[in-house]
C-alpha cells in the first residue's frame, strides 16, 4: 500500500483531518477511535466469541490463510524477495509450545492475495506460495475450508492476514478518499464471508486476524516533503480507519484481531524522537518501522524476522493455555 501521487496524499490528509479534527498531527489520537460510517455490519447478529473461560481447543493443526504476511515474505534487495520460514506463522509454531501446543503448520498463504482473490481466484503463482504450503488450484478459501472440514476437531488455530493489498489500488486514484472507503468496506464484507466459512468448518478453533505495521511512517526519512507529510497523517489512517474496520469485521464473526500497528509503535507521538544512523534524529515510531521492516532500507513493506516475531507473540497471546 504505497501512495505515490500528490493528489492521493492530499486526499488522505483530508481523510485524516476529517476523522481526527481534535488531534495534533504528532499525537496518537483518541483512545477509542470510531470507524468510518461506511463500515456497516456484514450481519446483524454477532457470532459468539471465545472467551478466556472457554476450554483450550483440541488438536494440534494450525492453518494459516492470507497474503505475503501469512507466507512470511521477506526482501532480499530493492524489488526482490521471497517467502521464508521466518514469518510469524513459522515462528508461532515454536512459541506455542510454551502454552502446551505442539502445532503442525499448514500454510495456505499466497503473496499478493486480497480479500477478494482469496474467495474467488484459483491457485497461487509458483513463486508466491508459503514455503512448504499445500498446492491448490482452487481459490485459497476453498482449499483452506476443505482442509478444515477434512480435519474437523483437529484444528487448534486459524490465522488470517488480509486487507493490506485491497487498498493498494487507491495509491494511484485521484479520488483516494472514496477509493479507500470503498476498499475497506469491501474488505470487511469479504473477511466476514471468509470467517463465516472458517467458523462453520472449525467451530472450536481459535481464529485470529492480524493487522499490519504502519510502513508509511518509513516515508519520514525521505527528503520529499510530500512523503514526510504522508508519514505524519498515516497514523490517523491506521488508527481511525484501517484497524477499526478490520477489528470490527473479525469481532462480528467472533474472532480475535491483533493490532500490529499498535504493537510496533505506530501510534507513538511523532514528537518522541531518537537518533538512528544514517537518518539522524527521527521519531521513535519511524525508527521502529526502519528496525522491524525493510521499508527504510529497500522500500519494501514486509517485516524483518524481528517484526514477524512481534506478530507471532500477539497471536500467541490469544491462545488459551492448555
Amino acid at each position: 500500500m504505497i501512495v505515490r501521487s500528490a493528489a492521493a496524499t492530499a486526499a488522505l490528509t483530508a481523510l485524516a483531518l476529517a476523522g481526527c479534527t481534535a488531534s495534533h498531527p504528532g499525537d496518537p489520537g483518541p483512545s477509542t477511535p470510531s470507524a468510518p460510517s461506511a463500515n456497516t455490519p456484514v450481519t446483524s447478529t454477532p457470532a459468539p466469541s471465545r472467551t478466556s473461560s472457554d476450554p483450550a481447543p483440541s488438536g494440534n493443526l494450525y492453518v494459516a490463510i492470507g497474503d505475503s504476511y501469512a507466507a512470511g515474505f521477506q526482501a532480499t534487495g530493492r524489488g526482490t524477495g521471497h517467502p521464508t520460514h521466518h514469518g510469524y506463522a513459522d515462528q508461532l509454531v515454536g512459541l506455542a509450545a510454551r502454552k502446551g501446543y505442539h502445532l503442525r503448520l499448514v500454510n495456505f498463504g499466497c503473496s499478493g492475495a486480497t480479500t477478494s482473490s482469496v474467495l474467488h481466484s484459483p491457485g497461487c503463482a509458483s513463486h508466491y506460495p508459503a514455503l512448504g504450503g499445500p498446492s491448490y488450484r482452487v481459490a485459497q478459501a476453498d482449499a483452506a475450508v476443505a482442509y478444515l472440514k477434512a480435519h474437523a476437531g483437529r484444528v487448534a488455530l486459524v490465522t488470517v492476514s488480509l486487507g493490506g493489498n485491497d487498498v493498494t489500488p487507491c495509491s494511484a486514484d485521484v479520488q483516494a478518499v472514496g477509493c479507500l472507503t470503498t476498499a475497506l468496506r469491501g474488505a470487511a464484507r469479504n473477511i466476514g464471508r471468509l470467517l463465516a466459512r472458517i467458523r462453520a468448518a472449525a467451530p472450536r478453533a481459535v481464529v485470529v486476524g492480524t493487522g499490519y505495521p504502519d510502513i508509511f511512517l518509513g516515508k519520514a526519512v525521505s527528503s520529499d516533503p510530500t512523503e514526510q507529510q504522508l508519514a505524519r497523517i498515516s497514523v490517523f489512517g491506521f488508527r481511525q480507519f484501517v484497524n477499526p474496520t478490520l477489528q470490527q469485521a473479525y469481532a462480528r464473526a467472533g474472532a480475535a484481531f491483533v493490532d500490529v500497528t499498535a504493537a510496533t509503535g505506530g501510534y507513538l507521538p511523532l514528537r518522541r524522537t531518537t537518533t538512528v544512523a544514517p537518518y539522524g534524529r527521527i521519531p521513535v515510531a519511524v525508527a521502529n518501522v526502519c528496525r522491524l521492516t525493510y521499508y527504510c532500507q529497500y522500500g519494501d513493506i514486509h517485516p524483518r524476522t524481528t517484526g514477524y516475531a512481534i506478530i507471532a507473540g500477539l497471536v500467541l497471546g490469544r491462545l488459551p493455555r492448555r
